[in-house]
């Protein structure tokens, strides 16, 4: 079985409008609401591949519980923690001035919360598949991570991870399947190196693989991304498109990567078809309903590297 853990769900609302500008009255020409947090986002694009999964996390209020009536409603598995606080509601506003982006904090996760949920983790085995993905909300910080990290190695099950946190690096040795960090967080991760020169990056993935990740996924926007693991290699191009919302593009990325992976075996194939997939949703409003992949890839290569040079 395949989780998802968000352990700051949220609400996103994306707003268009003509322009925006202060001290007046600004009317929204389309408004939508969505579940969402990383973890959600991942469930949902899994469900539209014709996949489940359980998302489980942390939800409050009543903000929380519209989050998991609007997963029920798609038809995806829930077991949340409920917690007190109300969870948070993000801004995404495109206008002629550009895109906004208000993310807010969300409620505060006690101690006894916490253990509730790293007990659900326990239950955990070699046949399933965790994705912990996203911020961490107040009242937990980077331990929550190394212990998700140290019951995975202990269970045998495969961890995602897609976290900007700088405790990252010392999760190597547990082992994750699968980690997707983006430019700026993999340069968090490596001060010393220049991230933006190619070699540099190659060589800090290659650092993480050496520490113990089994496979990593560099997501680099419209540059495309890299994937490498001890055998494989791999450049991908981007598309071309108009950006529109770039909230969710790196969740669809991964979710589609590790879907195919799990359906094909074959990584090379698992790359091209999530660099269109992230693509996708960039060029429209909310996740990607896929019907433009086809298009897309056709744009796209890969490429095989050697990075011994």
């Amino acid at each position: 079985m395949i989780y998802t853990c968000t352990l700051n769900t949220a609400i996103d609302m994306f707003v268009q409008m003509e322009n925006f500008v202060t001290d007046k009255v600004n009317r929204s020409l389309y408004d939508e609401l969505q579940p969402n947090g990383k973890g959600v986002n991942i469930s949902i694009i899994l469900n539209r591949l014709k996949t489940s999964s359980t998302a489980i996390g942390f939800i409050g209020g009543f903000t929380g519980k519209f989050v998991n009536d609007e997963l029920l409603k798609l038809g995806i598995k829930t077991d949340f923690i409920e917690v007190s606080g109300d969870t948070r509601i993000n801004v995404f506003l495109n206008s002629n001035q550009g895109e906004y982006k208000i993310v807010n904090r969300g409620p505060t996760i006690s101690q006894n919360e916490k253990e509730e949920l790293l007990k659900k983790i326990n239950n955990l085995t070699n046949k399933d598949t965790l994705f912990v993905s996203g911020s961490l909300p107040m009242g937990l910080d980077s331990e929550i991570l190394k212990n998700i990290a140290e019951i995975s190695f202990k269970n045998k099950f495969r961890l995602v991870l897609d976290t900007s946190n700088p405790v990252l690096r010392n999760l190597m040795k547990y082992q994750p399947f699968l980690i997707k960090p983006n430019e700026e967080e993999l340069q968090n991760l490596f001060p010393g190196l220049s991230i933006s020169n190619e070699s540099e990056m190659l060589k800090a993935a290659e650092t993480l693989l050496h520490e113990g990740c089994k496979n990593i996924l560099v997501s680099l926007g419209s540059k495309g991304a890299y994937f490498l693991n001890k055998t494989e290699k791999y450049y991908c191009t981007a598309p071309n498109g108009t950006l529109v919302n770039t909230a969710g593009a790196g969740d669809t990325m991964l979710a589609a990567f590790y879907d195919t992976y799990t359906k094909t075996q074959d990584f090379k194939k698992s790359l091209k078809i999530s660099v269109a997939s992230g693509s996708s949703t960039a060029f429209t409003t909310g996740l990607s309903s896929f019907i433009d992949i086809e298009e897309l890839m056709k744009q796209i290569k890969v490429i095989e590297i050697n990075t011994t040079t």
